[in-house]
């Protein structure tokens, strides 16, 4: 019973021998917390059942747990069958470890992962916090930069207003042409 094929040929047969019902085995599985659907039961003991894939441990061990009686040694069992649901029941008892391990590693995953996302997300609100801060700045220096730009260009407006005021009054004033330095030579 090492590989699925030669458990499926054991369960094939003591299907057989017991004679059992889909219905029976089902209700059989659920009452061990288990459960496989008439289809998966008609494909696995049908005729074509080599063309189709079964799941150790999610099809073929509850079908095993109810045709083979795993649990329980029966007085009428021989040796090998002995040793068989010794070797199902550590296979068994393997895999639910296993399967513990992998939810247990599977979680540690997850929350290595979720921390290095936390990392990640407060340094990058540290960076961006860091960035807005200097794009205040600089905005600020900006608006300053304007509002100094702005005073200068009216105060040059001013001071060429004034400067026109005063080109006009030298221009328009009658003692332009004439000597006014007091020199009546």
């Amino acid at each position: 019973m090492t590989n699925t094929r030669d458990l499926i040929l054991k369960l094939r047969a003591v299907y057989k021998e017991k004679d059992l019902s889909y219905d029976k085995m089902m209700s059989e599985m659920e009452q061990n917390g288990e459960f496989t659907s008439k289809s998966t039961l008609s494909r696995l003991f049908g005729n074509n059942w080599e063309q189709y894939s079964f799941d150790y441990e999610k099809t073929l061990i509850p079908i095993a747990n109810v045709l083979l009686d795993v649990e329980t040694f029966e007085d009428d069992d021989d040796a090998d069958t002995k040793a068989y649901k010794s070797l199902l029941r550590f296979k068994m008892s393997v895999i639910s470890e296993n399967s513990k391990k992998i939810a247990e590693l599977t979680k540690q995953v997850e929350e290595a992962s979720e921390k290095e996302r936390s990392k990640y997300h407060e340094k990058l609100e540290k960076e961006t916090l860091k960035f807005q801060k200097s794009l205040d700045f600089l905005k600020h220096q900006v608006e300053l930069k304007d509002q100094r730009i702005d005073l200068l260009m009216q105060q040059n407006d001013r001071l060429s207003i004034t400067n026109n005021q005063l080109l006009n009054q030298f221009l328009s004033c009658p003692f332009k042409d004439k000597d006014c330095t007091g020199d009546k030579s």
